[in-house]
């Protein structure tokens, strides 16, 4: 019997087949500050990472460590990162340094998708059940548009966008309407529309992006025994990207660690690019303030980048006095310069980046090697007009994405409102998709009677479809209730086939009844072909969640993000912008646009 043989037997009677033996010790690949970071001990750790530094290394490991070297149970563990992308990536590097299911019960995710599972456990004690659906941006969009028509207001004075974006900075501070700061008459104006916001949101059982984490905070701060319950099981809590929390993700992360006080977070100052979003780079200096014990480690090796690149940034950041200094080093060789084009205007920047990118394939670089990042989307349309026009292909991130596409919205339109009848965003998208000749008077009076029943549109609609003429909204509806009916009967019977069929059984349902590829088979081939295929690839997609069902695939799309997108490798030069770029990884950057007012843009002026 050869070794390896009696190796792979040892592990299989030992209980530890799937352990990968290379990290048999948790010192293995570890320079000294990320040892460090990785054993601290208990308490509050604050670990400062440079770009670079292996800062999913440090917090896979130290997850690891917790299970096997200290015996913490899985089920007592909260690790919390800000993607999709990064969530898995971490989970599946966790899962490589255990034996198989080893991990089990770590709860590991994004912000969102934590507070999301938070709440549909614990939904008795909210206005929403646990069947809620979470509206995206384009969601909160319609609504607010909606809100703005009913009140008889100006759409160009009261833009929806607009609007939506104070909402949702109001909820990043806790600011809920009856609170909303009123120093004009545009701000009375403004709180009404919070009002009837939200209002709407509660009518449909839904929550926005916001509401998942307002809604935890105000759970986890009103109901002690709700708190005590999470904050005694989560014995450590774990924290990825912390210069890029908000004022109430870090309530909630403080609530959620109030017991054991047991708080690892990784972050770096010099990182904070998300402050129009609401990011605070100070509660790096508020963790230090309120866990004054903690202790702070640097981790200051890159593994990215050449000695030169390093320099470049450190003489860019080092002018930023509210930061702790750090000292970047690198051992990768490489002394290219960085170099530095100085452009006519921005088709001049355009052409030199994609002579480059050619200069540089003809010496045998692939195209997937190169990123061009810019401060806004904007700035592509050059860029994009100079590869069209040199017949390069290029991948644009941020376009429209998969999941804003009129056919993949119009199916989750569809299954969000059979997961949940209250959904009247999701109703009023696909009532009459494909066309039934059911107009807005109809859509009109079908509110109106909802309403004075103090019902939602689809609670009328089940009624109508149970009780057909003899339902008391028949007369109500008048000679709506007949072009209503039909729709109202398809809807019951796919909520009736949802308590038993999987899944790809629904969607494929609901496809055929509604005669949906009939309905996008107008247009050219190409169009055609190009809608049925998004369609598919949405089916596909719901096979992978026939397991777990219709609530966490609805909630897996509306927690997607554009960084969630990007393959791990491409065959074209990437087109992004800089935000969409944080923690990727390119062999060749050019960034363009380095003028005053857009990168640094204007707003940083105020600083």
């Amino acid at each position: 019997m050869d070794l390896s043989t009696l190796i792979g037997l040892l592990l299989t009677v030992l209980g530890l087949q799937g352990y990968n033996l290379t990290h048999m010790n948790p010192t293995n690949d570890l320079n000294d500050q990320q040892y460090s970071a990785v054993t601290a001990e208990s308490g509050a750790t604050l670990v400062l990472a440079g770009p670079g530094s292996g800062k999913t290394r440090v917090l896979t490991q130290r997850i690891a460590y917790l299970i096997r070297d200290l015996g913490i149970r899985p089920y007592n563990i909260l690790a919390v990162t800000f993607t999709n992308k990064a969530a898995k990536e971490m989970k599946s590097r966790v899962e490589r340094m255990l034996p198989a299911r080893a991990a089990d019960g770590v709860w590991l995710g994004t912000f969102h998708s934590i507070c999301a599972r938070i709440l549909r456990r614990e939904a008795a004690y909210l206005p929403v059940d646990s069947n809620f659906v979470i509206y995206d941006s384009d969601d909160q969009v319609t609504l607010v548009k909606s809100i703005i028509k009913e009140m008889n207001l100006n759409d160009k004075l009261y833009r929806a966008g607009s609007i939506q974006a104070t909402i949702s900075k109001a909820k990043n501070e806790m600011i809920v309407p009856k609170d909303y700061l009123i120093k004009t008459s545009r701000d009375s104006t403004i709180q009404k529309i919070y009002d009837l916001y939200e209002k709407n949101l509660r009518l449909s059982n839904a929550v926005d992006f916001d509401d998942l984490l307002l809604l935890a905070v105000y759970l986890l701060a009103e109901y002690q025994d709700v708190r005590e319950r999470y904050a005694q099981r989560f014995e450590f809590v774990l924290v990825d990207e912390f210069q890029d929390t908000n004022t109430i993700q870090y309530e909630l992360v403080k609530q959620l660690s109030s017991v054991h006080k047991q708080i690892f977070v990784v972050g770096d100052e010099d990182q904070s690019i998300y402050r129009w979003r609401g990011a605070d780079y100070k509660n790096v200096i508020r963790f230090e303030h309120d866990f004054s014990n903690a202790q702070k480690i640097l981790l200051e090796q890159n593994y990215r980048s050449t000695q030169v690149v390093l320099d470049v940034a450190k003489a860019v950041i080092n002018r930023n006095r509210n930061r702790t200094p750090k000292d970047l080093f690198t051992q990768k060789s490489g002394n290219e310069l960085v170099h530095v084009y100085n452009a006519e205007d921005d088709r001049d920047e355009a052409d030199y980046v994609v002579r480059t990118i050619k200069a540089q394939q003809r010496k045998g670089v692939q195209a997937g090697s190169f990123a061009i990042m810019y401060r806004v989307n904007a700035q592509s349309r050059m860029l994009e007009e100079a590869f069209l026009k040199a017949g390069i292909p290029y991948r644009l991130v941020g376009a429209q994405r998969f999941y804003g596409r009129r056919e993949v919205k119009d199916v989750i339109a569809y299954l969000r409102l059979v997961h949940n009848i209250k959904d009247e965003i999701s109703l009023r998208r696909v009532i009459n998709v494909p066309t039934r000749k059911i107009g807005d008077k109809t859509i009109e009076k079908l509110v109106e009677v909802a309403r004075l029943s103090d019902l939602s549109m689809g609670e009328v609609l089940l009624d109508l479809a149970e009780k057909g003429e003899k339902s008391e909204f028949w007369i109500e509806l008048e000679r709506a209730a007949r072009s209503v009916w039909g729709f109202a009967h398809l809807l019951s019977g796919w909520i009736e086939a949802a308590k038993t069929a999987n899944l790809p059984d629904l969607f494929d349902r609901i496809i055929l009844d509604v005669e949906y590829k009939e309905y996008i088979s107008e247009g050219s081939e190409e169009e055609v072909i190009d809608r049925w295929s998004n369609v598919q690839e949405l089916r596909r997609m719901a096979y992978e969640f026939q397991e777990q069902g219709i609530t966490a695939f609805l909630e897996n799309l509306a927690l997607v993000s554009d960084q969630d997108t990007i393959p791990e490798k491409t065959e074209a030069p990437t087109l992004l912008t800089l935000h969409a770029a944080k923690g990727l990884e390119f062999d060749q950057v050019f960034i363009i646009g380095l003028d005053d007012g857009t990168l640094p843009h204007s707003r940083a002026f105020e600083d």
